[in-house]
């Protein structure tokens, strides 16, 4: 429960922080993580539509990321992977691309982190 904090509503304790006749109009979806076979299955099929080639062992590599991180910060990964890997001459994206990659560019959870100042860099 959550007290509103808008003008004339400071009395108000809200489910969720949202005003109950709003609360009253929207549809709460319940959501479960990935499974790490799924977060594969849907990259590879992404990559497919793309017409990338990901390596094997690339794939486990970003699958594992997206099952610690979230299955849209290794969709966004897909991009820059692509583009390294044509920078570096090949035209299938390698676990080296990979990574460079998910050096390069941070997911949410570990972002809010390093702004908080919870881990060294």
């Amino acid at each position: 429960m959550c007290v509103l904090n808008d003008r004339g509503t400071e009395d108000i304790i809200a489910p969720h922080g949202i005003p109950v006749d709003l609360l009253d109009r929207i549809l709460i979806i319940r959501t479960t993580t990935y499974l790490l076979e799924d977060i594969k299955a849907i990259v590879q099929i992404r990559t497919k539509v793309e017409g990338l080639v990901i390596a094997e062992d690339a794939l486990n590599y970003i699958a594992e990321s997206g099952s610690k991180t979230s299955l849209r910060y290794v969709m966004q990964l897909l991009t820059p992977a692509s583009i390294i890997a044509r920078t570096n001459g090949h035209d299938n994206i390698t676990l080296k691309d990979v990574k460079e990659a998910v050096d390069l560019f941070y997911d949410a959870k570990t972002s809010a982190k390093i702004l908080a100042g919870n881990v060294n860099q």
